[in-house]
């Protein structure tokens, strides 16, 4: 475990400060112009009192800072560090190698289940967006009472996009499925590059996943359907 300076620690607070600034911003903005359009087009909307559209605007932006200071933070601790940069590194070798063979369906639901969560926060702006204009068209509800309805539906549709993906994902990891995969790669014991060995993969959620094991579980050469290193 790396022990951190206290000049390392207030760098990587900055690193993290500023990554969580600049999503804030950018958040703000898009809630911001969001609100503005809303208010521009649905009279209901313009009924809202200000606060309520202040917080809107407000809760756009921190939700979209939270995630960028995390990935802020989270570059920086990589970039800083040889070992967790080095295990990225191969992370990504073994997943070019991984993803050559899958085809575009498995390449989207690998993409979708790595940003899962922004997804699922467009999902709900363009749920409630939705919803609104749904319910904007009964004359006999008022802009809060159209405003409950409009968000009691955006969050039943999220929630249930965010049971379903982890249904999948309990389901791929019931079946294996997304952590150990076998391709095929050359020998690199064959000078002649000729011999194709098959080697099983493991792919980690995050980096470093695997280092508390007593071995290395990043990589096995199958032979026979036989793992060499783990029998």
């Amino acid at each position: 475990m790396k022990v951190l300076t206290k000049e390392e620690e207030a760098a990587h607070y900055n690193a993290t400060i500023k990554g969580g600034t600049l999503g804030g911003v950018i958040g703000t903005a898009i809630g911001a112009g969001a609100v503005i359009a809303a208010s521009r087009r649905y009279h209901s909307f313009r009924a809202l009192t200000v606060p309520f559209r202040a917080f809107l605007v407000a809760s756009t932006g921190t939700f979209i800072a939270v995630i960028a200071a995390d990935r802020a933070s989270a570059a920086y601790d990589i970039e800083h560090t040889p070992e967790k940069k080095r295990a990225v590194e191969r992370e990504k070798e073994r997943e070019a190698l991984y993803e050559a063979d899958k085809t575009t369906f498995e390449l989207a639901k690998a993409w979708a289940t790595d940003n899962r969560y922004p997804l699922l926060f467009g999902f709900w702006v363009a749920s409630m967006a939705g919803s609104w204009h749904l319910v904007n068209r009964n004359p006999y509800l008022s802009g809060t009472q159209k405003l409950v309805q409009a968000r009691m539906y955006a969050q039943g549709g999220t929630l249930t996009a965010l049971l379903g993906s982890f249904a999948i994902e309990g389901a791929d990891a019931a079946k294996g499925k997304g952590r150990w995969e076998t391709i095929k790669v050359i020998d690199p014991n064959d000078p002649e590059h000729k011999h194709v060995i098959e080697k099983k993969i493991h792919h980690e959620r995050y980096a470093g996943e695997d280092q508390w094991r007593g071995k290395s579980e990043s990589s096995c050469i199958v032979i026979g359907g036989d793992c060499m290193i783990c029998a």
